[in-house]
């Protein structure tokens, strides 16, 4: 007979692999539409200008995090109400069919539409698995589970860059399997579609949290997004678990993601690609959302740690926008890696979203917190681009913005509830 310790043992450990593969694709194609979408537009804009090349691949990009905001919230209220294994296997579904399609569009509003799908996938897999993660650990080990889940997760990244990278010789061999012609943007898309599919094979062993079970033996409201706003302490609180996490998607979305585009010209460094870049930088959120999970144990404090990371971010930025000027190759990519590393706290940001709320409304808060981080992105680069327009330059508009973004997760890291241990067992 096997021993029921054990068995549940398993079975949490396959929940966190499921959910850290899950996650690896995830953001394996958030970042890869950044990588391609030079090479992919260029395929089908033929004879486009670099400007309207450059607008349209904004506009695109736009599109998916509309379909992230959507999906938060259509794949957060789908978990509270039919559970969590169906919603963290439907979005892998969705986003790896949409990655597929991707690959064989070939005209501007195909792309924008397949991008809005894949948006809508691939949001409902962190704030998913996240919340299966706690639901289902010891509540003084979950965040080792969490910090497993984003810290390989984060690793995606890596790889995007790299197929980027090794593009040509992919798609040859991909479609020799497959007896078509790839240019590498294509075989980009479907090896992404490829390991989604392979993912849900592992279902098979995985379980439904035991919390939602209960609940759903009761007459409880589960999912109503609408309960967030009816106190003005609850909706403080779904607030507050927003505003922690601006100064990762600010690091992302200015400095990162405009590596080569503005600040290699700024720094007057030479070389820059954007692809490594990208690379580095998530190699260091990779490193940081590990080491930050093993202080927050080791501390037995969510709110600690993040309020350490968040200074991380302030000293980060300063030398990065102000001492960095005519650095080597070498030293802005480490630069990029301990700008990741700042923003090491996304596994912390997402737990402690988690365990603010009861389980009949968890799923609904993991999954719309992160996303509404991620569609905050347009606010923080149109502030950006309107103090540029009002004349303070590209370095002190970012500082400016970056300050901002970095003082609002302070306050709301140090006025929200500390999470540690929390039994989760409850429903609001």
């Amino acid at each position: 007979m096997i021993d029921s310790n054990k068995q549940n043992l398993w079975l949490r450990y396959g929940i966190i692999i499921v959910a850290s593969l899950g996650y690896f694709v995830d953001i394996y194609d958030l970042i890869l539409f950044n990588v391609v979408k030079k090479e992919s537009l260029a395929a089908i804009m033929i004879g486009a200008t670099s400007d309207e090349v450059k607008d349209t691949g904004l506009f695109l990009f736009n599109m998916q995090m509309i379909g992230m905001l959507v999906g938060g919230l259509l794949w957060g209220i789908l978990g509270d109400k039919r559970g969590r294994l169906s919603v963290l296997f439907g979005s892998i579904l969705l986003y790896s069919v949409a990655n597929i399609a991707n690959a064989f569009i070939t005209t501007i509003p195909m792309y924008a539409l397949v991008r809005i799908i894949a948006g809508i996938g691939l949001a409902g897999e962190l704030g998913t698995g996240i919340t299966l993660v706690t639901e289902t650990m010891h509540r003084e080990k979950r965040g080792y589970g969490t910090m497993i889940i984003v810290s390989f997760g984060a690793l995606g990244a890596v790889l995007a860059a790299l197929v980027g990278t090794w593009g040509d010789s992919l798609a040859f061999w991909l479609g020799n399997i497959l007896h078509l012609t790839l240019a590498k943007w294509q075989a980009a898309y479907i090896i992404g579609g490829i390991l989604g599919l392979l993912l849900l094979l592992l279902r098979i062993g995985t379980v439904e949290s035991g919390m939602f079970k209960s609940v759903l033996q009761t007459e409880i409201k589960r999912g109503d997004f609408l309960h967030l706003f009816r106190t003005k302490e609850r909706l403080l609180k779904y607030f507050k678990c927003i505003l922690i996490g601006l100064p990762i998607w600010f690091i992302i979305g200015i400095i990162v993601a405009n590596a080569e585009l503005i600040w290699s010209k700024e720094l007057n460094v030479q070389g820059v690609q954007n692809g490594f870049a990208v690379m580095y930088s998530y190699i260091g959120l990779s490193v940081g959302d590990l080491l930050s999970g093993i202080l927050s144990q080791v501390f037995r404090s969510r709110r600690k740690v993040v309020m350490g990371y968040i200074g991380f971010c302030v000293m980060a930025v300063v030398y990065f926008f102000f001492f960095a000027n005519n650095i080597s190759l070498n030293a802005f990519y480490f630069l990029c890696f301990l700008l990741g590393a700042a923003t090491g706290f996304w596994a912390l940001f997402v737990t402690i979203a988690a365990e603010q709320f009861g389980t009949n409304i968890r799923s609904t808060v993991t999954n719309t917190v992160p996303n509404f981080v991620r569609g905050s992105v347009p606010i923080i680069t149109w502030s950006f681009q309107s103090l540029i327009a009002l004349s303070f330059g590209n370095i002190i508009s970012a500082f400016i913005v970056g300050m901002v973004c970095m003082a609002l997760s302070f306050w709301a890291t140090y006025h929200s509830q500390e999470t540690f241990a929390k039994d989760l067992d409850y429903t609001e």
